[in-house]
């Protein structure tokens, strides 16, 4: 983890939420997230504090509203999914612009969507905030296995690697002439997933041997201690502790 990395989520600032520890930010958002799950579905209310928290982080971290709006398109998947629940689910029926939808189904729609949208929105903020790199260091300071810190820390790395492996085979092949048209050329695309799987294993031999032969025991050198003060734990504090005292209320009210 010697080498800085940057991702297409990260957005180069210098807010004060960029200057928090990794580690702080990573405990906040899991903090926070956790205080949403646990939030009563009936609380609507509380779903839009929640938003107003998490528009605040964005404001202080002058992440722009359309840059956080365009990450929040991972969530598809799940929306399709909540659209769904009001038609299939069983119970007490309701009309609803003339179709007749499963009360239980709209609650358990209304569930997803609010729910996972607050908590792409955090992770969004996290990652817009921090580099990988960072990240990695973070989840290492909260004493995660080292091991599983080394996988994630390789996969990443190699995933740009294979990517890169990847376009230049792409290029050679449109340098040639070839471009996929029907499904006559699924062959050479399976030959060339072949290809990328042969390499790909032997670039990761090749980075292995490399590793060892420089003194590789199992575990990765801590380059960069990461260390928090209390004044910075008491400023990423502030989003899980709000989050919580809505969350009572929520089950209060």
């Amino acid at each position: 983890m010697a080498a800085g990395h940057s991702h297409k989520l990260y957005r180069h600032g210098h807010s004060p939420v960029h200057g928090l520890p990794p580690h702080c930010k990573l405990a906040a958002t899991f903090a926070f997230v956790l205080a949403v799950v646990s939030t009563p579905r009936e609380a609507v209310w509380a779903f839009g504090a929640y938003a107003v928290l998490l528009a605040g982080v964005a404001a202080a971290a002058r992440i722009p509203a359309g840059f956080l709006l365009r990450r929040l398109v991972i969530e598809v998947p799940f929306v399709g999914f909540a659209v769904l629940m009001p038609f299939v689910a069983e119970g007490e029926q309701v009309e609803v612009l003339g179709l007749s939808l499963s009360v239980s189904g709209l609650w358990g729609a209304w569930n997803v969507l609010a729910k996972g949208t607050l908590g792409v929105a955090a992770s969004v903020l996290l990652a817009s905030t921090t580099e990988l790199r960072a990240l990695l260091l973070g989840l290492q300071r909260l004493k995660l296995p080292p091991l599983l810190v080394q996988i994630a820390s390789f996969m990443i790395r190699y995933g740009d690697v294979i990517t890169d492996e990847l376009r230049r085979m792409s290029v050679a092949r449109r340098s040639r002439g070839f471009e996929a048209r029907g499904i006559r050329h699924w062959g050479v695309l399976a030959k060339t997933a072949g290809a990328l799987f042969i390499r790909s294993y032997e670039r990761g031999e090749r980075v292995y041997l490399a590793m060892v032969s420089r003194g590789y025991a199992g575990s990765m050198p801590v380059i960069d201690e990461v260390a928090a003060t209390r004044a910075q734990w008491a400023y990423a504090a502030v989003l899980p502790v709000a989050a919580l005292a809505v969350c009572l209320m929520g089950w209060t009210i």
